[in-house]
């Protein structure tokens, strides 16, 4: 809008989007859907162009090898094997249950009861090996702690190190 000289007021006309809406849009306050920023832009004599390629995402180094740990956990997570686990996972979980407080540890232990109840491995693996801020919140109250063998639990750390 500044290279084009274009006000709010000018690219609601234009664009026949409402201005508050606009507005919220600039603020972040709203998040744009692709569509609708292609719709804005080509008012602005522009078109939206997306890129899609791998990054490499900024995790602590605790982010990283917790990430590591549930990766090489998840190979092995199957119908049968989560069965085998269910007990400590159990257990982890009451554990984890009476030791944290607050938010979001607490919405993270119930969402890991909830997947655990509901046996949904497409969400369980998910969630050991997504880099979104919501999986890695998750994995800091993990009940899947012991369940990989000692061995190769030291072999990811070796790695990670």
């Amino acid at each position: 809008m500044l290279s084009t000289g274009t006000t709010q007021s000018e690219l609601s006309r234009i664009s026949g989007v409402r201005q508050p809406s606009i507005s919220q849009f600039l603020s972040g306050k709203v998040d744009l859907s692709d569509s609708q920023l292609d719709r804005l832009l080509s008012c602005l004599g522009y078109r939206l162009e997306v890129v899609r390629r791998p990054v490499v995402p900024e995790l602590t180094r605790s982010e990283r090898r917790s990430w590591l740990l549930h990766r090489s956990l998840s190979r092995t997570l199957d119908r049968v094997s989560l069965e085998e686990w269910m007990p400590m996972i159990s257990r982890n979980l009451e554990r984890l249950k009476r030791g944290v407080t607050g938010q979001p540890h607490g919405r993270n232990l119930e969402r890991w009861s909830l997947l655990m109840r509901e046996r949904d491995l497409n969400q369980l693996k998910r969630v050991m090996v997504g880099l979104d801020r919501s999986s890695i919140e998750m994995r800091e109250v993990s009940p899947m702690g012991g369940l990989l063998p000692e061995r190769e639990r030291r072999a990811v750390l070796m790695s990670a190190a």
